[in-house]
């Protein structure tokens, strides 16, 4: 495939900054292109727009390979809008991140595309111009600018989805409506068959924009010239398969199972065949071999495979997919490292197999020291942080999820387990475990960069005393928070009071008395001197201000006797 792709903007004012964007990524033969108008009258228009081209190219450049085209853009779509439209309501209480998006992906001799809002995309062909999106915007005349959907408008979103075939000689063009409202249809026309780069469509946007004030606004537009379409004569997409019961000894692409790592036997040690090993004793299972790590003859490692029930319940099945597209994008010395086999279908995931005990074997011989947990909070807000970046949170931290590695004197950390991650301000249920949910998870609050706080808080806890904050919380049970953990200074002496404050703030019932943001949290641990006491709302006299405590009570002691002697004078 030969596709050249150019793209171009310019702000509104000369010296101003334009809340359009766009991307394009030609990479492993396909494209990906997606433009952006931020909507001017809300306060984020602009971070909306970036961020929104940023993720979905990103997103579908990583998309489980079962999923479909239209299956994976609709979907990342879909998260995009919630991760928009709840953000907006915890920082705004309002929807201010929205733009509008269209996106286009060619693939296999295939154009795939959707559109929110009124940035349109054309198809030139043959001298002949065809609109393929929809214009979500009213049309009586003065509204035309008031958007019916946009990104993060509403908690939910229904995208324009048009697909088509790709021909030799075509141009395809993506533009905000700073272009489509200044060029008519027909000039479009007349300026693609010409072959017109990007810039220059946006230049003669420029022009008219300049002779009527009128038409004032950015314009930004994405042209895609499709000199040879190419063709790998499949589909790109790879099947999920769900392989029966697992035994010791099964061999898997030349990976022999050693034994399960849990009682649902989907996960299993594994041993690394040389390519030529014989498996004619072992049960098989035929594929062309995969071309992951480990690439050491002998080496172990761990294989996930899917749950026997995703053969028949999709919500299983997309999960585990989901699963294994989270874990392939983590590159991060923080993680346990999966990879996906390079052929054939998809059966299982591969890790990294490490030695070494979770937290919570390690906990049950004794506490972690002060440093030590301070080392732990600051590796698990730099984990959420790595997940943050990629709009992602765990979902499930807590000591079963942390390996213990000993590095000379010191402790060091990985996280695993991301079977519970998922897009930040998605998850609106109990998923994780109820001792360490944050207290509005029960009420069904999603997923969030506080929720995950509170789960570090509730880990950090029960390092230092191996107990938890608020007891021990069962699955079925909707807890109260309305009693204060007990203090970290009083059960372990060894906990300075600095510490005490930044957990117990972490552990607040309230999520807005809590942390807001992981760099908040890192910020007061790289600097003790500077925390602030930290108590709950509920905390006694006693336990805030003992000093002032007992002067209260002295002086109420004084007074009391000061009335009894009074009385006893006037007797």
């Amino acid at each position: 495939m030969k596709v050249f792709p150019t793209s171009h903007g310019v702000p509104r004012h000369p010296t101003g900054t334009s809340q359009d964007a766009s991307r394009v990524l030609v990479r492993d033969g396909r494209v990906i292109a997606a433009l952006a108008d931020g909507v001017g009258s809300s306060q984020e228009g602009g971070a909306a727009a970036q961020r929104a081209v940023d993720m979905i190219v990103d997103y579908y450049v990583a998309r489980p390979q079962a999923w479909t085209p239209r299956r994976a853009l609709t979907d990342f779509v879909s998260q995009i809008n919630r991760i928009f439209h709840q953000e907006s309501q915890l920082r705004h209480g309002s929807s201010e991140l929205l733009c509008t998006l269209t996106v286009a992906v060619i693939e296999n001799g295939r154009l795939y595309g959707l559109n929110i809002g009124d940035s349109p995309a054309y198809l030139w062909r043959r001298a002949k111009l065809t609109r393929l999106s929809q214009n979500h915007a009213l049309s009586q005349n003065g509204m035309q600018h008031v958007l019916t959907r946009a990104v993060g408008l509403e908690p939910t979103v229904e995208p324009w989805f048009f697909e088509n075939t790709v021909e030799d000689g075509d141009m395809l063009l993506l533009c905000s409506d700073g272009v489509s409202n200044a060029v008519s249809e027909n000039q479009l026309a007349e300026l693609l068959s010409r072959r017109t780069a990007a810039r220059s469509i946006v230049s003669s946007a420029a022009e008219r924009i300049e002779e009527n004030s009128d038409l004032r606004d950015d314009a930004t537009a994405v042209v895609l010239d499709i000199a040879q379409r190419g063709w790998t004569g499949g589909t790109g997409e790879r099947p999920l398969e769900v392989l029966p019961a697992l035994r010791p000894g099964d061999i898997i692409d030349n990976f022999k199972l050693l034994r399960p790592l849990q009682d649902t036997a989907r996960v299993w040690l594994a041993e690394k065949l040389p390519a030529s090993a014989s498996a004619s004793d072992h049960s098989t299972f035929n594929l062309q071999p995969s071309t992951h790590a480990p690439s050491a003859t002998g080496a172990r490692c761990v294989l996930k495979f899917p749950p026997l029930e995703a053969r028949d319940e999709d919500a299983r099945r997309d999960g585990f997919l989901r699963e294994l597209w989270q874990a392939s994008r983590i590159d991060s010395p923080d993680f346990i490292r999966a990879t996906i086999p390079a052929e054939g279908s998809l059966r299982y995931y591969v890790m990294d197999y490490v030695e070494a005990p979770t937290l919570r074997a390690h906990l049950a011989n004794g506490s972690l020291r002060v440093e030590e947990t301070v080392e732990l909070a600051r590796f698990l807000l730099r984990s959420g942080q790595y997940l943050l970046s990629r709009d992602h949170a765990h979902g499930d931290i807590k000591p079963d999820n942390i390996l213990v590695l000993r590095d000379g004197e010191n402790l060091r950390f990985l996280l695993i387990d991301l079977g519970s991650a998922a897009e930040v301000f998605s998850v609106t249920n109990r998923a994780g475990t109820p001792s360490y949910l944050a207290p509005e998870r029960f009420q069904n609050a999603p997923l969030s960069e506080r929720t995950e706080l509170f789960a570090i808080g509730v880990t950090l806890y029960e390092s230092l005393v191996r107990t938890y904050p608020y007891g021990e919380i069962e699955r079925f049970q909707t807890p109260r928070f309305d009693t204060s953990p007990k203090r970290l200074t009083r059960l372990n002496t060894a906990v300075p009071p600095w510490l005490e404050s930044v957990i117990s703030r972490s552990l607040a019932p309230d999520p807005d008395d809590r942390y807001q943001n992981f760099s908040e949290m890192a910020y007061d641990l790289d600097h003790p001197n500077e925390v602030t006491p930290f108590y709950a709302k509920n905390t006694a006299l006693l336990d805030r201000d003992p000093v002032r405590f007992y002067k209260l009570l002295s002086l109420a002691l004084f007074l009391t006797n000061i009335a009894l002697l009074w009385h006893r004078l006037r007797r």
